[in-house]
């Protein structure tokens, strides 16, 4: 190691990840309620510090993995968060990332390993630190991306309805949306496809379920809800 930074202080970097969920109609957040310190007992995201040979992005997919059993996830960063108080401990500097993930598929005694939940979006509890900043941000980052490219799909079953699709975007806009006029733009992309298969659980007629088709969306690339 090199002597050029030893007059410079020195302080700890972090990352803290926002994970998302879509389960049930209702968009959640994975939360810890802490079981160490510092803040024991209380409520946040899951986070950890980046090591020596580590890039941050590779530490963001670390703790996402140590918490969910998860890789080749979405992913994006949400942003720096420096505030020199921020941190009771220590001076640390956290990078937020987003992911969002199928409920379905994630490792559940892990979870529980950590003593994580999964909490309604509009039901999230006091939170330590700055994490209520950063799930904003969060939201807000989603939102834009979710707009104009096909992030939400992460969240869905590989196989759903037009309903739960909607239901899903509603959730992600905290809006309604018109249902005529949300299926009229699902039409116009061939990257949705209709399936022959028929989701019966909630009537007797049953709704089709469609997919999303990766290399079709390539080819077209025009996402717009």
């Amino acid at each position: 190691m090199t002597a050029y930074y030893k007059i410079n202080p020195k302080f700890y970097v972090s990352v803290d990840c926002i994970i998302f969920g879509f389960d049930e109609g209702e968009l959640k957040l994975l939360l810890l309620k802490r079981n160490f310190e510092p803040a024991k007992g209380e409520w946040s995201l899951m986070g950890g510090f980046v090591q020596e040979e580590e890039s941050v992005d590779d530490a963001a997919k670390r703790v996402l993995r140590e918490l969910t059993g998860l890789d080749h996830v979405f992913m994006e960063q949400v942003g720096t968060f420096g505030n020199t108080k921020r941190d009771p401990g220590e001076r640390v500097i956290s990078i937020a990332y987003y992911a969002l993930i199928n409920v379905n598929e994630y490792d559940r005694k892990l979870v529980e390993k950590h003593n994580a939940y999964w909490i309604n979006i509009n039901e999230i509890p006091e939170l330590i630190f700055d994490h209520p900043e950063m799930i904003v941000k969060a939201r807000e980052l989603m939102k834009s991306q979710a707009s104009d490219n096909p992030i939400g799909f992460n969240l869905l079953p590989e196989l759903f309805t037009l309903t739960q699709m909607q239901s899903l975007y509603e959730a992600i806009y905290g809006e309604q949306m018109d249902k005529r006029n949300f299926r009229k733009r699902v039409a116009t992309m061939d990257f949705i496809e209709k399936t022959d298969l028929i989701d019966k659980t909630n009537s007797k007629r049953g709704a089709y379920l469609y997919k999303f088709n990766d290399k079709a969306y390539c080819q077209e690339s025009r996402f717009k809800l």
